[in-house]
């Protein structure tokens, strides 16, 4: 008769076996796991809430379900990133170019992480990792009626929430955080002119008419696909 299986004791730990497994590696573990006891919180800290709700910037991370990663960018007024309680986060989902590769990654691996900023005044950043759910805002709207604000740009009304359950939330040291100074700047938002959003910066229209940068499928979608 077998007994329970042995508990790694990494389990009890955040993060992931393979970040243990390095820190075991490059003898950073006695370090790491005063950065866990000390920094990484289940939930959000009131300070935490109070920084969050000041933030004009959101970097988000997200994978489809083969694990292809993507990182994005969200911008809107200071607060535009709702605490909904100290164990959830939500950001709206302004007009863009119709791609849809966060919200589609989010629909096959609802695993997220958020980092926030402050490139101004204080020079630190907040990790929130956790999972997350698409949600219309009438939906939001209606279980978090005091929550969401109301916002006079029309480009700047959401029909869709991301919703984020938060399972990390920790400290990004600010050594190498660069200060900057914010410029007054007009935005158009939800405009679709080409010259406001940026145009072909990259010359990347030109390439793909010129055949210089033909998408091809990755293995995984390859595979994917021949097996439907």
């Amino acid at each position: 008769m077998s007994g329970s299986p042995e508990l790694d004791p990494r389990d009890l730990l955040p993060g992931s076996h393979g970040e243990h497994q390095l820190q075991e590696r490059l003898g950073t573990v006695a370090r790491a796991e005063r950065f866990y006891d000390d920094q990484v919180c289940d939930r959000l800290l009131p300070s935490m809430i109070e920084f969050v709700e000041r933030m004009s910037m959101l970097f988000v991370a997200t994978s489809d379900a083969h694990g292809e990663c993507d990182s994005s960018f969200r911008a809107g007024p200071e607060g535009f990133v709702v605490v909904l309680d100290d164990r959830h986060v939500a950001y709206p989902e302004y007009r863009g170019n119709g791609v849809m590769a966060s919200l589609g990654n989010i629909s096959e691996n609802p695993h997220v992480g958020l980092m926030m900023l402050d490139f101004v005044e204080d020079l630190i950043g907040l990790h929130v990792n956790g999972t997350a759910r698409v949600v219309e805002d009438p939906e939001l709207r209606l279980s978090h009626p005091a929550a969401l604000p109301v916002d006079p740009v029309p480009g700047r009304r959401a029909d869709l929430w991301v919703v984020v359950e938060v399972e990390e939330a920790y400290i990004h040291c600010r050594k190498h955080i660069p200060r900057m100074v914010p410029a007054d700047r007009r935005r158009r938002w939800g405009t679709d002119a080409p010259v406001s959003k940026g145009g072909d910066y990259f010359g990347a229209a030109a390439a793909q008419r010129a055949g210089a940068c033909e998408m091809e499928p990755s293995d995984d979608h390859a595979e994917a696909g021949a097996a439907s």
